[in-house]
């Protein structure tokens, strides 16, 4: 029923997002699920984002503000000053669909196994238009590459285990690594076959920046878990 909701706080980093910040918002705060909180963090932005947010904030989301440190300790951040039993993390320039929480949590509470839920994703602008699709996997494909969007379900018992987003990875592939972790003990992520999520690309989003280093992150991942590399 819907008194017996468990509570999802979901969880934005915003760093110099004017154009889009709002329609992420709203899409946390319009989820059809009810038991929500959604918790903005402004990781040291400009005077125009902190205006838009101020201008925004309504008593209807959570402002933290740092001086910038990155997504990871942004999301760490927010996660720490959450009170709900799941997290959705969302980055400020992508947006939900009103029905994913519900449709993410009730897999969760069905399936032991399941730790990770994500969906099929629409990814726009840079000259790009198409749908990415993810399948389950266990850590065994994680090991290989992502298999999850970084906007994703899991609880955050399992983020207070694995101590949460490493801060070190300031350039990308955090979530990945991220999940290996929250994967090493078993369970698996589940992708819901639907397009509930919609992907912006940027001329310097984070995937562009990760692109550009993509070897040294691999190498820092590889380094990282060279005992499950090794098994």
């Amino acid at each position: 029923s819907l008194e017996m909701q468990e509570k999802v706080s979901i969880i934005i980093p915003c760093y110099n997002d004017t154009n889009y910040i709002e329609q992420s918002i709203n899409s946390a705060l319009n989820q059809d699920y009810r038991n929500i909180e959604v918790i903005v963090i402004d990781d040291g932005s400009n005077q125009k984002t902190k205006a838009k947010l101020k201008h925004l904030e309504s008593g209807n989301f959570k402002l933290i503000t740092q001086e910038n440190k990155g997504a990871s300790a942004a999301r760490n951040i927010g996660i720490d000053n959450s009170s709900g039993k799941y997290i959705l993390a969302l980055d400020s320039d992508d947006y939900f669909d009103e029905s994913f929480c519900t449709k993410a949590v009730t897999i969760l509470n069905d399936d032991a196994e399941a730790k990770i839920v994500s969906c099929y994703a629409h990814r726009f602008g840079k000259r790009k238009n198409d749908i990415i699709k993810h399948t389950n996997a266990t850590l065994k494909d994680f090991l290989k590459f992502n298999h999850a969007l970084g906007n994703a379900l899991f609880y955050k018992k399992d983020w207070e285990t694995v101590g949460g987003y490493d801060e070190k990875m300031t350039y990308g592939y955090e979530d990945w690594e991220f999940f290996i972790r929250i994967l090493e003990t078993g369970g698996y992520s589940h992708i819901i076959p639907e397009i509930l999520f919609h992907y912006r690309l940027k001329e310097s989003s984070n995937s562009t920046i990760a692109e550009s280093r993509k070897y040294e992150l691999l190498q820092y991942i590889y380094k990282k878990h060279k005992h499950l590399y090794i098994e």
